[in-house]
Order: structure tokens, then sequence, then C-alpha cells
């Protein structure tokens, strides 16, 4: 997006003629000068929503719904609950925001059609990218003594994201300061989505995946980054396009990363049978995420000041480590057996998941995100989100001799309940609505059910008749195959939509000439990223509570470009001989 655009975006939000009180008219007497009450709240509220920065662009943003004194003031009333009550009726706290919330129209992208290029872009072309994706990420590595991923706030908010999801979230959180959170930026939402503001904070992109418009981002490394680094990494090397010294720098980096996962990261939780397990949380204790120290205090102060460990990162950690020959003895943990104390069964979607956002679909036989700790905390709730399910199957076929998961019937019946989930979730082409995912996008979806399946059929004859004796994997093979090919390369792309269908395509062993659009994508995109990499940073995953949050990086988007890049050219390179 141009700077005449955000100019002009910018002027709108300055100049606009107010139409009803504002957020500030609304919560300044709540909670600029009040003393007592939960401190949370009020201190929230002047550093997300009333600080210098955001007070100019939503002074002017107005409803005309709340020039009604009574509608305002229960508003009003329902803020100082929040604020001063000691167990709060959340359900009836939320409820006159939920209503104002329903009020804003917000849609997920919808591309239009593009044309199919008629060649393919050459295998030097391919090659030089590989490498200048794999330079900037030992290049970050060698300045940062890590790879850095990025958060952003977008404080419109994800488009699914409605009255009732409010409640939900509210209700079924469990951390008060994250209640808080939850509830003003949904406030905020309402008044940025309804006023020019909006397009200022939201302005429109090509493609699917958001880019991270700059310029609040935070900077941090997490063990899920650092395990999907060494994957990019070793994807780089079975290339064979690796220099000697970066094949070095490579190998040190790789070694570095896992000990930060395996190590540094690493976690004792309770278990189901009453014993204690190894895990890997998302984000070690400080220092080791790499916050400024800014962003550490505001981290604190938004309600993130407890991050439990979570199914997804063990898995994408205990996957990379596998995939790097670690002796480690943490690999040896049956993580289906602890799993398997985290899966919904028999329809039963409570009380595992206590924020079902995504409740419009089946549960049953799905595996929750996030991880009890010593402590018994689980401050976000809990949720369950398809794509980590993939994930719990990759490592599991990685690792399926290792921990009998064939040969024990409570590890095959694990494996194949998150099967049916999948097979489920696919068949009633749910899949393929973001509503359906909590954190990632049904394109990541597609491009990590290739991940998986590649997994899968490594797997001997034998044992992928005994883990899917249904064909389930064939069948959503097929559907995620079609999606990819009519919905995301029939559109038009930006980078990151490109990579991720490649790294369906190169998976699922689509047609080589079906990589066309994509190759194209990619090559017309390279130098998009300036100084800071080769291309852009785009949404790689996302929190839809306390509001849109999206993670990723320029060093994530050379990361899936190199292994999107590296699967079509394995593909091409098969197509020839």
């Amino acid at each position: 997006m141009s700077v005449t655009y955000f100019a002009g975006a910018a002027y709108r939000a300055l100049t606009a003629c107010k139409d009803g009180p504002s957020l500030y008219d609304l919560c300044d007497p709540v909670f600029l000068k009040h003393i007592g009450g939960n401190a949370h709240i009020v201190k929230f509220y002047k550093t997300a929503l009333g600080n210098p920065a955001l007070r100019p662009l939503l002074c002017r943003a107005g409803l005309p719904e709340l020039r009604d004194e009574s509608r305002f003031k229960t508003l009003q009333q329902a803020l100082i609950r929040a604020r001063d009550d000691d167990a709060p009726d959340w359900a009836a706290i939320g409820r006159p925001v939920a209503d104002l919330l329903d009020t804003i129209k917000l849609q997920h992208p919808a591309p239009q059609p593009a044309s199919t290029p008629s060649h393919a872009p050459t295998l030097t072309e391919i090659d030089s990218i590989i490498r200048s994706c794999a330079a900037h990420l030992l290049r970050s590595y060698g300045s940062n003594g890590f790879i850095p991923t990025y958060a952003a706030f977008n404080l419109i908010g994800d488009p699914d994201m409605h009255g009732r999801e409010l409640l939900v979230a509210l209700t079924g959180l469990n951390s008060r300061g994250y209640k808080n959170s939850t509830l003003l930026f949904n406030l905020a939402r309402i008044f940025i989505a309804r006023s020019p503001a909006g397009q200022l904070i939201n302005p429109p992109w090509k493609g699917i995946a958001e880019p991270m418009w700059p310029p609040i981002q935070i900077r941090h490394r997490s063990a899920y980054y650092d395990a999907f680094f060494t994957e990019a990494l070793l994807s780089f090397l079975e290339t064979g396009l690796a220099s000697s010294d970066q094949a070095s720098s490579s190998h040190h980096a790789i070694d570095a990363m896992m000990d930060f996962c395996l190590a540094t990261s690493r976690e004792e939780v309770p278990s189901h049978d009453g014993s204690t397990v190894s895990v890997i949380t998302a984000l070690a204790p400080l220092p080791h995420p790499r916050f400024s120290r800014l962003f550490a205090q505001i981290k604190q102060d938004l309600g993130f000041g407890i991050y439990v460990p979570d199914c997804d990162t063990t898995a994408c950690v205990f996957s990379a480590a596998t995939q790097t020959g670690s002796t480690d003895p943490i690999l040896d943990q049956p993580l289906l057996d602890f799993y398997a104390g985290y899966q919904v069964g028999g329809g039963a979607n409570e009380p595992l998941v206590t924020v079902p956002l995504n409740d419009t679909i089946d549960y049953d036989g799905g595996v929750v995100t996030w991880i009890d700790n010593l402590a018994g905390e689980r401050p976000f709730g809990n949720d369950l989100d398809p794509t980590l399910n993939l994930d719990i199957l990759e490592v599991s076929f990685r690792n399926c001799a290792r921990w009998k998961a064939i040969e024990t019937p409570k590890r095959l019946a694990t494996v194949q309940g998150i099967i049916g989930f999948q097979r489920r979730l696919v068949a009633s082409g749910a899949f393929a609505d973001p509503k359906s995912h909590i954190y990632y996008l049904p394109e990541l979806y597609c491009a990590y059910f290739g991940r998986c399946y590649a997994a899968f059929r490594a797997l001997p004859d034998a044992a992928q008749l005994a883990i899917d004796p249904g064909g389930a994997f064939a069948f959503i093979r097929l559907r995620v195959l079609a999606y990819v090919q009519d919905g995301l390369i029939a559109a038009e792309m930006n980078v990151f939509d490109a990579a991720l269908a490649l790294i369906a395509f190169g998976h699922l062993g689509a047609e080589v000439s079906s990589f066309t659009p994509a190759l194209h994508c990619i090559v017309s995109a390279r130098g998009e990223g300036g100084r800071k990499g080769p291309f852009k940073a785009y949404e790689w995953n996302k929190m839809k509570t306390p509001t849109r949050i999206l993670v990723g990086g320029p060093e994530v988007t050379s990361a899936f470009v190199l292994m999107g890049l590296a699967l079509a050219r394995r593909a091409m390179n098969q197509a020839r001989a």
C-alpha cells in the first residue's frame, strides 16, 4: 500500500466529523483517574487504548447509538463492574459490548481471479531465490544469535469475532487479565471499524495472508519458531545448493536451535496418570524470548504474564528434533499417551474446550491446544485447532516405530481418533472456512496437511494400512488439492500464499504444471522486502483473542518460500529425469 493511501487515511481519521460519544468519552471517566478496583484493567486501558498514539485517531470516532443516555450508561456501568467487582459476571458485562460488536461488518479477503502464466520460471531463477532466502536466514541468525519472529496487533480484530464469540471468550478464558484485554480490545474494535480510522488500521491487501504492516512489531523468540526454522534449513541442505560455509553455518544454527528447544524451553507438566512429562513451552522464561525491555513490560501490562506449554510447540519441536537425528531421551516419551488425556471423545466438547470459538466443527477425536503447567494454570482457557492436530499426526508418524504406535492399541486409537476428526472436517468442507480455524488460515492447513501426508507416506505400506484402513488420507489429499488448485492459485496471490500452495502441491504429488502460477508470483515479488529481506512479512499464524494478533516476519516468509521452492525444484527435476 502506498504512502499516499496511508496519508489520505490518516487525514480522514483525524478530520472526521464526530457522530456521537467516542471511546474516550465512554472510558476516560471510568479508568483514567480511578483508584481501587482491578488495577490491571485500568493499566491496560491506559497502555493499549488511551495512549497518545491512538487517541488522536479515535477521538473523533463516535457512535450515534450512544447518544441514547440510557444505552451509554448501561455500557459504562458494565465497564465499572468489570473494574470493581471481585467476581465479575462476564456474560452480563459483555452483553452490551457484544450487541454493539454485531453492528460491524468485516470480511475475509476475496481475491480476484487471475490468469495463468504460460511458462514456468527456470530452475536457475528458482535456485537463485532459494539461495537468497537461505542467506537471509543465516544472516539474521548471525546478527541476532537466533532467527527472530514478530508479533503485530491489528486492532480492527478478526472477521469471525462477533458478539457471540466475545461472550464465549469472556466466559471461557481463565485469566482475569486476559478477559480484561479481550473486553476492551473488542470495545475499541467497534469504534475503529465504524470510523475512517479503520481504513488506516486495516488497509486492503493482495491475496489471502495478511501483510504485517509497520511500525509496531514485537520481536521475540520461541521454540515453535526455532523448530520451524530448523526444518527450513534442513530443506536448504537437502537441495545441495549450500556452499561449504553455508552448510557449516546451517548445521551450527540447527544445533543451537535444537538446544534452545530441547533444553532451554523444556518444562515438566503433570500427565493424566499422575506422572510428569517433559514438554516444550512456547515462551521460555525471560530473558530467553528476547523481548526488548519495553515490550517485556507491555506484555505484562496487556495480560500475557503467564504463558503455559502447548501441544503444538511440543509436537513441532519433537518432529524437528527427530529430523535432525537427535538422540535426546526426551524423544523416547510416547507423546501419544500424554495427548490422549487432552483428546476430546464421545462427542463431549466440554470441559476440555472452554473457548469454543470454532464450535461449528465436530471436535470429537481432536486434541486441545494448551497444557496445564505444574501450578495448574491455563490462562487462555482451552481451544481446539485443526492444523495443530495435523502436527500431532505428523510427529506421531515420524516416531511411529519408536513409540510403538501401531502395536499399542490405545496409541493407535488416539491416532485414528485424530484422523477421523480430520476426515469429518474435510468431508464437510469446513476445512476451507476460516471460522473453523483458531490460529491458522485454511491455506496454511492445506500446506501442513501436505507435510503430514508426506510423513504418513514415508511409513511402510503395512503401517499405512494399519493406521488408515479406511483411506482417509487419500480422501483428504484429493479435497485439499482441489481447494488449492481451484481456489488459491486461480486467484491473485501474494508471495506467502504462493509458498503455501507450493508446499501443498509438492508434498501431495500435484502435476508439475500446476506449480506455474505460484512460481511466477514468487519470482515477480523478489525484492519486495527491501533491506529487511527478499520478501515482506506476512501472516503465518494469529490469535483471535484478545484481538487479532498476527505472527510472522521477513524471515518467516523467506523460510516458507525456501521450503516451497525446494519442493517444486525436486518435483521439476524428477519430471525431467
